[in-house]
């Protein structure tokens, strides 16, 4: 039996009302692997990772998991934005406790999982404070140990690093990359910056401008942990085209 997390994109066009956002679309995220997406401003790429989350309508194609076809969102997909989402009125314990409600945990497990996924995400000793009392990268910390405790089959992740300062952002992806090779969960992540996509992911699709079709595939072939100041030649060349391709001459 093969590991979970094999999600099959196929042929997936996305429309909002008569205009096209997504022109057809294939993509196979295999188990286990990092996924990044990159392109302009309004190109789908969220719009493609919302099919997939379920909240977003596809025009034709479409998106399994696992061989189900997606229909809705379910608990099987967790999702990480950039603006956090938490609730303010509960702790960093509450709103990963919260999360879990939905699966009927008994009292004693739904604590043991919370307080493990904050531990796993080093915020164990902050439990117990308030989102307003937590700096950005704290509160993305929350976020993805929220998603943690679900246990989904794939991580789906909206530029959760977005909003922060350049030394926490470079924190929270290698606190994610310690926690993905932990997990080994499927992750479909979108973001702008072509250094992030290429210190994460073993795939990058970039997008052209909308509507959005993957114009170029890349396999990142330099092992893990990567540094942007160690990029060796190939991997240099890789940037430069990548940034090449999404100037917008070259994004049509």
């Amino acid at each position: 039996m093969s590991a979970p997390g094999d999600i099959l994109i196929d042929g997936v066009s996305i429309n909002f009302g008569k205009v096209p956002a997504l022109l057809p679309t294939s993509l196979h995220l295999t188990p286990g692997s990092f996924t990044a997406l990159i392109g302009p401003s309004g190109c789908g790429k969220s719009t493609l990772m919302n099919a997939v989350g379920g909240f977003v309508p596809i025009a034709g194609g479409r998106i399994t998991i696992d061989g189900a076809e997606i229909a809705g969102p379910g608990p099987d997909r967790g999702f990480v934005f950039q603006s956090y989402a938490l609730f303010p009125w509960f702790s960093a314990l509450g709103n990963v406790r919260f999360a879990l409600k939905r699966l009927g945990l008994p009292r004693a497990e739904l604590e043991r999982r919370s307080l493990a996924a904050l531990d796993e995400v080093g915020l164990a000793s902050q439990a117990h404070k308030f989102p307003a009392q937590l700096s950005g990268g704290m509160k993305q910390r929350v976020a993805i140990a929220r998603t943690l405790a679900g246990a989904p089959k794939a991580w789906m992740m909206d530029e959760p690093f977005g909003a922060l300062d350049a030394q926490t952002r470079l924190d929270m992806q290698e606190m994610l990359l310690r926690a993905w090779e932990k997990h080994r969960t499927t992750i479909l992540f979108v973001t702008h910056d072509v250094d992030e996509a290429l210190l994460l992911a073993d795939t990058i699709h970039v997008l052209s401008a909308s509507p959005g079709r993957v114009i170029r595939s890349y396999h990142v072939p330099a092992p893990r942990p990567r540094a942007a100041e160690l990029f060796d030649h190939e991997m240099l060349a890789m940037r430069a085209e990548i940034i090449r391709l999404l100037r917008p001459a070259h994004a049509i």
